[in-house]
């Protein structure tokens, strides 16, 4: 049996278009913005409504698996693109209007609010803690709302700099493979972040009659257990809403948010899938020691 191919984990959409699409005139574009070597304005977020500058730090939108062809240049993709900006969730308001049919609300008829205040410190008397969004529905005065975490991966490796500097000075096709290994830190997203925040919100909402929904991205949800034997779609069984998306090609080639899947867990199964973790193979293990290992 042939031995699987080398991959790496690199840029799968930077600052809003897919990588592979990019000439080298672009590349070299984007990498000095990434660095802080421009004086112009920072390039658009397509996915934001409005198209404000991209406020990410070297404007990663997602990361991707490549092969590595001859002389070190990047080959084929391998999977599907992991989201590693939160912002990359706001595509055509794709999460929110899928929340808005899950609680039943009408379309036309539903609202939204961003970073609402949820906590507030006692000694400063300021917000301490904010809901990303609120989809809500106001009839008279009747108002039914639930809340939205939206959660993009952590990579763990090194930093995205020597990429980028790779990419500013090469103007050849294709790409160049990626110079470091980096992965997507699923545990650093999932046990360290999320659960944390579904902790401290999800049993206040209980208590006023909201849910509180999570809107990850397939791979994601995979690290965490994936899709349950028997799914449930009844929000009144449990306390999260998981909303699941993926990335797909669009007709134009270029990589588009989508619905996959959607279920109801309650905060405890939740938990226990975000805790859930295993240890890792004795050669991973020791290329990270090897890499860490210093004079005494």
């Amino acid at each position: 049996m042939a031995d699987e191919p080398r991959t790496r984990y690199g840029i799968a959409e930077w600052y809003g278009h897919d990588f592979t699409s990019l000439g080298a005139t672009q590349r070299v574009v984007f990498a000095k913005h990434a660095l802080g070597e421009s004086d112009a304005e920072s390039p658009v977020c397509p996915f934001q409504p409005n198209h404000p500058p991209c406020s990410k730090k070297g404007g990663v939108c997602s990361i991707q698996r490549y092969t590595e062809e001859d002389d070190h240049r990047l080959g084929q993709s391998v999977d599907k693109p992991v989201v590693t900006c939160p912002r990359r969730f706001e595509e055509e308001s794709l999460v929110l209007r899928w929340l808005a049919e899950v609680a039943d609300f009408p379309i036309q008829e539903t609202q939204v609010a961003g970073e609402v205040p949820f906590m507030r410190s006692t000694e400063t008397d300021k917000p301490a803690g904010k809901i990303d969004m609120i989809v809500a529905h106001v009839q008279d005065e009747n108002l039914k709302w639930h809340g939205l975490e939206i959660q993009a991966v952590y990579f763990s490796g090194k930093g995205m700099t020597s990429e980028f500097e790779a990419l500013r000075d090469d103007t050849r096709q294709p790409p160049p493979y990626p110079s470091e290994v980096r992965r997507p830190d699923w545990r650093s997203s999932s046990a360290k972040r999320l659960m944390p925040q579904l902790e401290i919100k999800a049993p206040t909402l209980r208590r006023w009659g909201a849910k509180l929904a999570v809107a990850v991205d397939r791979p994601f949800f995979n690290a965490v257990g994936g899709t349950s034997d028997q799914p449930s779609h009844d929000i009144n069984e449990g306390d999260i809403i998981w909303l699941v998306t993926h990335l797909e090609r669009a007709a134009s080639g270029t990589w588009r948010l989508a619905r996959e899947h959607w279920e109801v867990l309650t905060l405890e199964d939740s938990n226990k899938r975000l805790q859930a973790a295993e240890t890792v193979s004795r050669e991973n293990f020791e290329t990270a020691l090897r890499s860490r290992l210093r004079p005494l």
